[in-house]
């Protein structure tokens, strides 16, 4: 099996918190290797103890075995840390048609609502629906929405 293959179904397998975005999208998988038969995949979590990481090994795993690949190898790496650069711009427009806010790094104080696109927006609680997430409201049209932190 090629690599070209491979990602063409790692970008089928999606974080089970944001169904919407891929593995590949969200930037956690660093690297793949094909030896023969074994196929390696290494991803860095979001964050280090995020609850989702062993739901997405064993989505990559049984994605890899469900065309045939006989052996697949897992590796998680810490080093360096993930961060949202890594993270594409289709998935951080998947995000944000979901309803999440995407990441903004060079506008940190600038959190625009993904429902109307207002940066009049205030931050009510630095965690959101999970840890990688801040809760804010939009100022304009009074929804609540999370926003995926920078890292």
């Amino acid at each position: 099996m090629n690599h070209s293959t491979i990602h063409q179904l790692l970008d089928q397998v999606t974080d089970p918190e944001i169904p919407v975005i891929s593995v590949l999208d969200l930037g956690i998988v660093r690297e793949v290797k094909v030896n023969g038969e074994e196929v390696e995949v290494v991803i860095t979590p979001t964050y280090s103890g995020c609850p989702a990481m062993l739901e997405i090994e064993r989505d990559i795993n049984n994605a890899l075995k469900a065309v045939g690949v006989k052996k697949v190898k897992i590796t998680t790496v810490l080093s360096p840390a993930w961060t949202t650069e890594w993270m594409t711009e289709e998935g951080k427009r998947k995000l944000e048609e979901y309803g999440i806010a995407p990441p903004n790094p060079t506008h940190p104080n600038e959190i625009a609502c993904p429902q109307c696109k207002s940066k009049n927006s205030v931050l009510l609680s630095q965690f959101g629906s999970t840890a990688c997430k801040s809760l804010y409201k939009c100022k304009d049209c009074l929804e609540p929405f999370d926003y995926f932190k920078c890292h």
